[in-house]
This record gives structure tokens, sequence and C-alpha cells, in this order.
């Protein structure tokens, strides 16, 4: 489950190399790095995408912690390719190239299209938001998502990213990791929530994962934000891993009421899935 409004900032890359002077030392200096133009493309690529909105190259620059002159330079070679565009302010923006990608790769995943399908029958069923949702650098990314009909509904933009612990879905995804595994996975990855109550300790949000993989449910209510709930299945392959999960939010005090039906409705959503895919 991602949080319905807000969105997690980029980890900046701090450059080490670009417009910074080499001070002098008695003894050798240990070896600078450089950090890459591809890299800082991602970083600008994926800056824009968590911001959710057009922005200017100062903004981009110190959202990604980069040199101004570097940042411009890049975003320049990008527009020229139409992976960036420029509004007539100067504010920049996704380009209608990556678009095209998008669209590429998305046909060619399968599992997706299957997934879409169950998440919009989930959605009418238990008449709730209901998120399909991937891992991704150690976060937990919303792939797909059906708005659920009624006044109150929890949503999120699809491509929002949420620390793994704070979320059921994010538990499942790491859950199929060794006992050492999943514990250097959290102690890497885990981060304190906004409402104080997401679990950060490695060791137990590792038992915690491989024991709601086992079970084929997490259920979270008002870890990463007050007043909402999420129960989520995962999708597992015929390696056991988790591919992606099926989520149900909702309103914490809908949850508070009772959470069988809606637990039942993913499980069973999240079997036929894997039915469906031939990983069952």
């Amino acid at each position: 489950m991602a949080r319905p409004s807000r969105s997690t900032a980029a980890n900046p890359t701090p450059d080490t190399a670009d417009e910074s002077p080499v001070a002098e030392a008695p003894q050798a200096a240990a070896p600078r790095t450089r950090t890459s133009a591809l890299d800082r493309a991602v970083q600008i690529l994926d800056a824009l995408q968590e911001a959710g909105t057009p922005a200017t190259a100062y903004e981009i620059a110190h959202r990604v912690n980069a040199p101004l002159s570097t940042v411009y330079s890049i975003i320049n070679d990008m527009v020229e390719k139409n992976l960036l565009s420029r509004a007539a302010d100067g504010a920049i923006w996704l380009g209608s190239r990556l678009y095209g990608y998008g669209l590429t790769y998305a046909s060619s995943l399968d599992y997706l299209a299957v997934a879409n399908e169950e998440m919009q029958r989930l959605s009418e069923d238990v008449e709730e938001t209901v998120q399909v949702c991937g891992l991704e650098e150690g976060m937990m990314v919303v792939l797909q998502m059906a708005e659920g009909p009624g006044h109150f509904r929890v949503t999120s933009r699809v491509g929002s990213r949420v620390p793994v612990n704070w979320t059921a879905s994010g538990r499942l995804l790491a859950g199929h990791l060794s006992a050492s595994e999943c514990t250097a996975f959290f102690r890497q990855y885990a981060q304190p929530s906004p409402t104080g109550r997401a679990e950060t300790r490695p060791d137990v949000l590792a038992n915690n994962a491989r024991q709601a993989l086992s079970e084929r449910l997490s259920i979270q209510i008002g870890e990463s934000d007050a007043s909402v709930a999420c129960l989520a299945a995962p999708v597992m392959n015929r390696a056991g891993a988790c591919v992606f999960t099926i989520s149900i939010v909702m309103p914490e005090a809908k949850a508070a009421h009772g959470t069988g039906r809606y637990a039942d409705a993913v499980q069973s959503v999240a079997a036929r899935i894997e039915t469906r895919l031939g990983w069952r």
C-alpha cells in the first residue's frame, strides 16, 4: 500500500567530483568517485516522477544534490532527445519518448494484464481501492490501482514508492529471502514512518515478513498513515518468490470492524492470478 497523498523523496547521491575543489593533504587522498551522466539522468527522471509536477532545473538540481551546471547540461541533452520536455516558462517535465518506452514495456508484461483484470474485479467486489505493488530498489512501488466507488476513498498515484517496512505488501515482497538475507534487507531499507508505528527492527521485520509470506497474507493498520489500513496477498512464481502483491486499501475504521471477508477475497484473487499465469 502506498500512502494517499505523499510520495517518498529520492535519496540524493552526492557528487564528489563534479565541481568541488581538491583539498591538499599530507597523505594520499582516497579515490574520488564521479556520478555518471546516465546516473544523473535517472536521478532527474526519478525526481520528476516522485514530485509529480514539472520543475525548474534549479529545483531538480537541489532535489538530486547535483551541481546546477551539470543538471543543465544533462537536461538539455534529454530535451533534445524528447526524454524531457521544456515548457515556455522553462519548467521541465517528462518527454513524449518515455511514453512509447512505457507502452512497449507494459505490453511485454503479460502478468500485469492479468493482474489488472483481477484488480478491477476485486475492487468492484469489495468496493474499496485495490493496488498491485512491486519492489524497486528497496521500496514498494504501486504498479496499478483501481479506485473504490465509495465517497471516502484511499488512493495513491501509480508509481508512488514507499519504504518496505511501512506496508503490508513490502513485507511480502521480501518474505522469500533467507532469514539472514531478509534481516540484511530490512537493515538497509527500513525507515521510521510518519506515524511512528511502523516496525524498524530488522530481525523483527524479517521474521514478520517470512511468516506473512508463509500465511499468504499481510495486514497493516495505521503504520504508514493514520486512518489507513491495508490487506495484501502475494502472487508467487513457481520458485516461491513474491513477484508482486495485490492489496485492498481501506479506512482504518472499516478494518476495525473485521478483516476476514477482505482477507479471504484478496487471497482468493492472488491464487487465481497464479493459476492463470501457470504459477500454481
